[in-house]
């Protein structure tokens, strides 16, 4: 098997760079909604509350405008120019934050801001299902959701480094931390911008085969699920199960006793594992069938995460991420591949945003829910999530047809 097409990598380069640049504002968004640069009406709310009100205004935001502008890039047959319009509104509100001095004024740049990756990223997933043949289909996505993480994972590290040594002297003008931060962060997207204005076409067949039908059912009209809504469903737990775990960050190192450091460390693991084993499930899912590796991943996720809320000390936490990690890489990449299996007559967009808006509703709602589990004890996120893990790999066994079905 060859190489991943350099279309495709192109844009795995363009989501590093908008993934980076959003895992930067998590960690400097709140320190700077915590600044006394910003100031207005609270309504009431704590800084703290008012720092996740403006954190999740983009995960709802992104997830709201995934199927509209799915659904509009198989009507129009321009997918590349969502990608493009996504990562211009990326830069401009990525300068913008630095120019607003109020909560509100945040909230809406942040709320624009998911708005335009959003559309971004459905158009990615329909180009880089447009591009791929069947025997190559689990590559590419593993490719390009390995190059999504390696963003994320990068990008709380780098901000945390620039805010915390800032200001700085740059040619005679100074530069705070936060300023730097919001200037990085936009170079990113600008990166991501310049690298698919280059090598990224839309491929001839995609206007002439542009949507006839753009909706997506529940159910497959016997009973059962629709195939494409029960890979939703896997993906949203997935995200359940990666999300919730940085919300109760003092929790975890109260309980063992570990440094701020150690959880990174911790965190970091769950990071490499995944991106080392995305492209490899994807490649052997395209030889071997993608259904298996959706269910195998859930169910090694499962007792991984399970185990998380009763391991005694952080090396052993430390190994269960990273095992954790390779069972959402198993499930993720070929879900997102067994959905483009499905997708056909130009509404690739429409059918994998799906998956990618159940991947973001999934980030958003678990930090929301692990402080409410956790008053239930510490262990209740981990057993609930590791339920719902196993849950949703009975539900792909059968309510999702074998390999051979789709298409």
């Amino acid at each position: 098997m060859s190489g991943p097409d350099r279309r495709v990598v192109a844009l795995g380069i363009a989501r590093l760079a908008d993934s980076f640049g959003n895992a930067l504002l998590i960690v400097a968004l709140p320190l700077y909604v915590a600044s006394d640069r910003v100031g207005g009406r609270t309504l009431g709310l704590s800084v703290a509350v008012l720092a996740g009100v403006v954190l999740a205004a983009f995960g709802v935001f992104d997830a709201v405008i995934q199927p509209v502008a799915g659904r509009l890039s198989d009507r129009l047959g321009r997918r590349r120019a969502f990608v493009l319009a996504g990562l211009v509104v990326l830069c401009v509100t990525d300068l913008a934050f630095l120019a607003t001095d109020s909560y509100l004024g945040l909230f809406a740049a942040r709320a624009v801001q998911g708005l335009g990756v959003g559309c971004t990223v459905t158009a990615s997933v329909a180009l880089i299902n447009e591009y791929s043949t069947p025997d190559t289909r689990g590559m590419h996505f593993g490719v390009f959701n390995a190059l999504r993480l390696v963003g994320f994972g990068l990008g709380p590290v780098v901000a945390g480094l620039l805010v915390a040594r800032g200001p700085y002297d740059l040619l005679g003008h100074a530069i705070g931390g936060f300023a730097l931060s919001f200037d990085v962060a936009a170079a990113a997207a600008a990166l991501g911008l310049v690298v698919v204005l280059a090598l990224v076409r839309d491929p001839v067949s995609t206007s002439a085969a542009a949507a006839k039908d753009l909706g997506f059912a529940v159910t497959d009209g016997t009973g059962g699920l629709d195939p494409v809504f029960a890979l939703g469903v896997a993906t949203l737990v997935l995200a359940l199960g990666i999300a919730f775990f940085a919300a109760i960050e003092p929790a975890i190192n109260a309980r063992l006793d570990q440094s701020a450091a150690a959880f990174g460390a911790q965190f970091a693991a769950f990071v490499t594992t995944f991106v080392c084993t995305q492209p490899i499930a994807g490649r052997l899912s395209d030889r071997y069938g993608r259904k298996r590796f959706v269910v195998a991943g859930l169910l090694v996720a499962a007792p991984a995460l399970l185990l998380q809320g009763f391991v005694a000390g952080p090396w052993g936490l430390g190994v269960l991420r990273a095992l954790q990690g390779v069972g959402a890489a198993m499930a993720f990449g070929p879900a997102l591949a067994l959905a483009g299996d499905y997708a056909s007559g130009g509404n690739d967009a429409a059918t994998l945003s799906v998956l990618t808006m159940a991947f973001g509703l999934g980030a958003g709602i678990g930090p929301v829910v692990a402080g409410p589990l956790t008053a239930y004890g510490f262990t209740a996120p981990f057993v609930v999530t590791a339920a719902l893990s196993a849950l949703a790999a009975l539900v792909v066994q059968t309510q999702v047809p074998d390999d051979g079905a789709a298409g």
